[in-house]
């Protein structure tokens, strides 16, 4: 896998993972509630939620691979175009982040299965990872190698990105409250959003 192609999937997987989406929502409760000692199982519970979404989606993709290569083209045109999408929903999302803390004690292991099972279970992420993953595969290139490079990258931005939010929101409550922040954030995520959709549109037509 080319060098350059890896760090486009990481670039765009953190500008992704960074924008609250239900998951976040709920890592941001807990943390409100309970502080930062709900961090770790949080992150971990989220971590193993994107795998068990992402490895059903990577299978699905690597189906349509052997199935037709016309097919897994024009998935890629559904994925750009997808992103374009989200990114225009999110800059017009606005500056609020409804996030209640729960200050019910929960266990370790409850917080992580509640995380595993929003992220998992949540059926926009396998339609999310089905419309982005495909911008990214080599369809002649190994994709088992590829599947696995791009879930461990993945996953440990995501695991990263959900500890992060739980220990800011812990920490500094009133910036996860702040719309002006939140407002700024969304249209600046929207923006990259929407470019990466419309890069992506632009190398399909120079192929």
């Amino acid at each position: 896998m080319p060098l350059e192609t890896w760090a486009a999937f990481a670039a765009a997987s953190a500008v992704l993972l960074i924008i609250p989406g239900p998951t976040i929502l709920l890592v941001v409760s807990y943390a409100l509630g309970q502080g930062w000692r709900t961090a770790l199982p949080m992150a971990v519970g989220v971590a193993l939620g994107d795998f068990t979404a992402m490895t059903l989606s990577m299978l699905g993709i690597g189906a349509l691979l052997m199935a037709s290569a016309t097919v897994f083209t024009i998935l890629k045109w559904i994925g750009a175009a997808y992103l374009i999408y989200l990114g225009i929903k999110l800059f017009r999302a606005g500056g609020t982040l409804r996030a209640e803390p729960r200050k019910t004690a929960s266990s370790a292991a409850k917080m992580m299965a509640h995380a595993w099972l929003v992220t998992a279970l949540n059926p926009k992420s396998i339609t999310f990872f089905v419309a982005f993953l495909p911008q990214f595969i080599d369809r002649h290139a190994d994709f088992w190698t590829q599947m696995t490079i791009f879930e461990a990258t993945f996953l440990t931005l995501a695991f990263i990105n959900a500890f992060g939010y739980a220990l800011v929101a812990s920490r500094a409550r009133e910036l996860v409250r702040n719309p002006r922040a939140i407002g700024l954030f969304n249209k600046a995520g929207g923006t990259l959003l929407v470019g990466a959709g419309i890069a992506t549109v632009a190398v399909r037509s120079g192929n």
